[in-house]
């Protein structure tokens, strides 16, 4: 089963509570997702890092219910 836009909104905000998340479901089929993400969490981090928080509040869903995610990430100036 796919996951949904709000779902990974979801899980991404519980993991930094002040983020500024958007998630765009690229081709309307509920599977491919885009999302920009500011947190002052990644702040120092390198990009991968950056990402590898994402995927960590994502608790597992990468790869498996969301199938795939165009990721941004974003500390705020």
């Amino acid at each position: 089963m796919a996951m949904a836009g709000p779902d990974i909104e979801r899980l991404i905000k519980q993991a930094f509570p002040d983020a500024h998340v958007v998630v765009v479901d690229l081709a309307g089929d509920g599977d491919h997702y885009g999302a920009r993400v500011t947190s002052a969490a990644f702040a120092g981090k390198s990009r991968i890092q950056q990402h590898q928080m994402v995927y960590a509040a994502l608790q597992g869903q990468m790869g498996g219910a969301l199938h795939a995610l165009a990721l941004e990430t974003v500390a705020p100036k």
